[in-house]
């Protein structure tokens, strides 16, 4: 008996957690995925010292650029695959959006 209500909760917990999210937590979410397909993104690091010079890139290019899809229909789709519920406002729209 105490097996058995040990299996239900935890299968509860479990599929709480498998159901949707806010559509605000996904809009975070999928937020990064959207500024990452609208181009490559890096940083180039340089610099001097007593063991002479350095140099360092750091270059971010994903496959969503590559295979050159619209970053607002990803950013579309991914909110609403993930919350059941388009999102609050346009990608472009957004005072964070950067592009």
């Amino acid at each position: 008996m105490m097996m058995a209500v040990a299996f239900a909760i935890i299968a509860a917990l479990f599929l709480a957690t498998c159901g949707p999210m806010t559509v605000e937590r996904a809009e975070r979410e999928c937020f990064s995925r959207a500024y990452h397909a609208a181009g490559p993104r890096g940083m180039v690091k340089v610099g001097a010292g007593s063991g002479g010079a350095s140099a360092a890139l750091d270059l971010t290019i994903t496959t969503d650029f590559i295979q050159g899809k619209d970053p607002s229909a990803l950013y579309d789709a991914c909110v609403y695959r993930k919350s059941g519920q388009p999102p609050r406002q346009p990608l472009y729209t957004r005072p964070d959006w950067k592009g």
